[in-house]
């Protein structure tokens, strides 16, 4: 169970930390078991107040753990294995990489070929227990994946996918977040613009979004489905629809999408 496991997060940005407080909010995790390393661990404080081990020490860290996550930047996944691999130990030791970009074969020109590695890409929702994360394992043998589907599970849900959609899954799941955002800020303008004002107009849209699909997955409904039973002949919701379309809302998502993939593939 993943409960009783040791758990390293080294390089604990702003992914890490959500990764840490999903952890700390399953009820069954005990914070004696997480350490967190940064190069400055001020930034860690309140994990420090709830007993979650806080450190710069990453050598020390990964000896201890029995799950090493690496959520340091891509650029920082070889020095940052190069420091800790005569700490591992690869046949009891799981390491998971967060980099985008990263495959498991460049992990593996660092260390021992053995060693059971696996690439995860979790969003922020992390934070709230509601992450969809995509998993892709080496070496793993199926106790190993499924202690680490369940880790992340803790978090959201899991999806295991070939590594060759490791990127893909990386725009779709972890960028995918903003683009969402960025759709509800747009919302909450137009909302504003009409007559309401930032608060109600922000909760209108909160909850509407989140009712939508929240349908999608009780439902499982295909988004145009249930566009259908709102769109009446002559009525607002089309014509709202087809202002946007005119507009290119569905053809500016989908270049986005594209364009962030394109971005990963060029590096």
């Amino acid at each position: 169970m993943i409960s009783k496991v040791k758990i390293a997060i080294i390089g604990c940005g702003n992914l890490g930390a959500s990764i840490a407080n999903g952890l700390l909010k399953r009820g069954d995790f005990d914070p004696k078991n997480l350490t967190l390393t940064k190069r400055h661990v001020e930034g860690l404080g309140d994990f420090a107040a709830l007993g979650v081990n806080i450190q710069s020490d990453n050598v020390s860290a990964a000896a201890n753990a029995d799950i090493i996550i690496l959520g340091v930047k891509p650029y920082n996944i070889s020095p940052i294995l190069k420091e800790i691999k005569a700490s591992l130990n690869p046949k009891n030791q799981i390491i998971i990489s967060l980099a985008t970009g990263i495959t498991l074969a460049e992990m593996y020109e660092v260390i021992d070929p053995t060693s059971i590695t696996f690439r995860a890409m979790p969003n922020i929702a992390a934070d709230i227990q509601e992450s969809v994360t995509c998993v892709c394992s080496q070496n793993a043998d199926s106790d190993q994946i499924k202690l680490v589907s369940e880790l992340f599970d803790g978090i959201g849900f899991t999806i295991p996918i070939d590594e060759s959609l490791m990127e893909a899954a990386t725009v779709l799941g972890a960028c995918g977040i903003a683009y969402v955002l960025r759709f509800m800020r747009a919302m909450i303008q137009g909302g504003i613009q009409i007559g309401f004002d930032s608060v109600t107009a922000s909760k209108i849209v909160n909850q509407t979004v989140k009712g939508a699909a929240e349908l999608m997955i009780q439902k499982n409904m295909h988004p145009e489905a249930a566009i259908d039973k709102v769109t009446t002949p002559k009525g607002c919701t089309i014509v709202g629809l087809n202002e946007m379309e005119h507009q290119g809302f569905s053809s500016a998502m989908v270049r986005g999408v594209i364009a962030s993939y394109e971005k990963i593939a060029k590096n």
